[in-house]
């Protein structure tokens, strides 16, 4: 099976380039290219699509952070394997594997922190995007810079319009300029950024917080937030109000107000 095929390859023949870690219901995904800067190649986006599946079926799993190894986060696709690809339908294939992995993050019923240092470029900022919380440091930089190259960064417009205000998202994808970290926090995209030998534990803070909460109620209010996004307003409105009573009925909302009211820490069931 050549480039010119297919853009997905046998993901065991590059096993070393995704890393994981587990431990107190976090798992961390660490992208590992750093001679590449962690670009998004199809073996690695491959890798990551198989982490997200088994991490979403995972009842030990309860949060997850991605991360990347070497000098940066991520600085998108990999060019080299793109100008390899010289068939339109080869090129389709790369670009609905890149969009099937962003649609993964947003819906793992886990919640997802991307937690960045250095460059998040391109289909890196749209990784950014995509998950569900940021955590930077502050020396990262943050850019989606195709247009630089003629390249106009169309998929990773998707998740950057959809985190940070319309003329915020059209200065990004105009320019191509990189943003600092105290400016992503301000347009929105990072929910904090701090000095870089805080980033572990800022992240970590963040992930344990969240795993301490009932995996059923995160599961049901993430999925029930990203789905109101694209209602009308009144729709949006019923159907939260229909999942809000579902969950007043859950073993774990019972538990939780029982445990507030006498004063004492829940005992999930995680249902």
């Amino acid at each position: 099976m050549t480039a010119e095929t297919s853009a997905v390859p046998d993901p065991k023949v590059d096993a070393m380039l995704l890393r994981q870690d587990r431990g107190n219901g976090i798992v961390h995904l660490t992208l590992n290219r750093p001679q590449a800067f962690n670009s998004l190649s199809s073996g690695l986006m491959s890798l990551l699509q198989d982490e997200l599946d088994a991490i979403a079926a995972d009842p030990a799993a309860r949060v997850v952070i991605i991360d990347g190894a070497g000098r940066g986060f991520c600085a998108g696709h990999d060019l080299k394997e793109i100008t390899a690809l010289t068939t339109v339908e080869a090129r389709q294939a790369l670009m609905a594997q890149c969009c099937k992995l962003m649609l993964a993050v947003v819906h793992c019923p886990k919640p997802v922190i991307a937690k960045v240092h250095g460059i998040a470029s391109a289909a890196g900022c749209q990784l950014v995007a995509s998950c569900d919380l940021a955590v930077a440091d502050d020396a990262s930089r943050f850019a989606t810079p195709g247009v630089n190259i003629g390249l106009f960064c169309h998929t990773p417009m998707v998740a950057l319009g959809r985190n940070v205000a319309r003329k915020h998202a059209m200065e990004m994808l105009l320019t191509g300029e990189a943003m600092d970290a105290p400016t992503a926090y301000r347009f929105g995209l990072i929910n904090r950024h701090v000095p870089s030998a805080e980033l572990d534990g800022a992240a970590m803070q963040l992930a344990e917080l969240i795993a301490r909460k009932s995996s059923y109620t995160l599961r049901v209010g993430k999925a029930a937030f990203y789905r109101q996004l694209d209602l009308q307003l009144e729709a949006a409105y019923a159907m939260a109000s229909e999942v809000m009573v579902q969950n007043m009925m859950a073993d774990d909302a019972v538990e939780g107000i029982s445990a507030f009211v006498e004063k004492r820490e829940p005992v999930w069931r995680d249902r």
